[in-house]
C-alpha cells in the first residue's frame, strides 16, 4: 500500500476584510486545527467572483459580515447556492441576536461573535476536522 501524503482533514475559504484579524485566524486555524485555508476575499465582489469560479471543493466558508465594501450577508446567500454541501460560519463583531437569527435564516450554520467566542470557533473547526478524518478513515477501510 503506497503512502498517501498528509492532508487538512478540511479545506476552508474566509472572507474578511481585517488583515490582522484574517492573518491571525489562518494561522490559528492552520497550527491547531486541521484545516487548510484555500484562500481569502476582502470583499463581496471578491468573494462572490470566488465562489461563482472554477476552484477546489471547500468544506468551510468562514465569512465577516461588515465589509469594506459589500455586505457578507449577500456573500451567505450565494454560498448557500454555490456551494450547499460547505459549513457555512458566520465571524462577526456583531452577533446581535437579530443578526445571528438573519444569518441562520440565509444558510448559516453557525454565528460566533468575533470578540467573545473564537474559542468556540476553534472548537467547532475540530469538531468538523475531527469528523472529516473519521469519514475518510471509514472510506479507506471500506476501499
Amino acid at each position: 500500500m503506497d503512502a498517501q501524503p498528509a492532508s487538512a482533514a478540511l479545506t476552508c475559504f474566509l472572507v474578511e476584510d481585517n488583515a490582522v484579524i484574517r492573518e491571525n485566524l489562518v494561522a490559528t486555524l492552520e497550527e491547531m486545527v486541521d484545516v487548510r485555508v484555500l484562500g481569502h476575499a476582502v470583499d463581496e465582489g471578491g468573494a462572490l467572483r470566488w465562489l461563482a469560479g472554477e476552484h477546489p471543493g471547500c468544506d468551510l466558508l468562514i465569512i465577516d459580515i461588515f465589509l469594506a465594501q459589500g455586505t457578507g450577508l449577500n456573500v451567505l446567500r450565494a454560498a448557500l447556492e454555490q456551494l450547499p454541501e460547505a459549513h457555512r460560519v458566520v465571524l462577526s463583531n456583531y452577533a446581535t441576536p437579530d443578526m445571528r437569527q438573519r444569518c441562520l435564516a440565509l444558510g448559516a450554520h453557525k454565528v460566533f461573535d468575533k470578540s467573545a467566542e473564537l474559542e468556540d470557533l476553534l472548537a467547532y473547526c475540530t469538531g468538523l476536522a475531527d469528523a472529516a478524518t473519521r469519514d475518510a478513515a471509514t472510506r479507506s477501510v471500506r476501499s
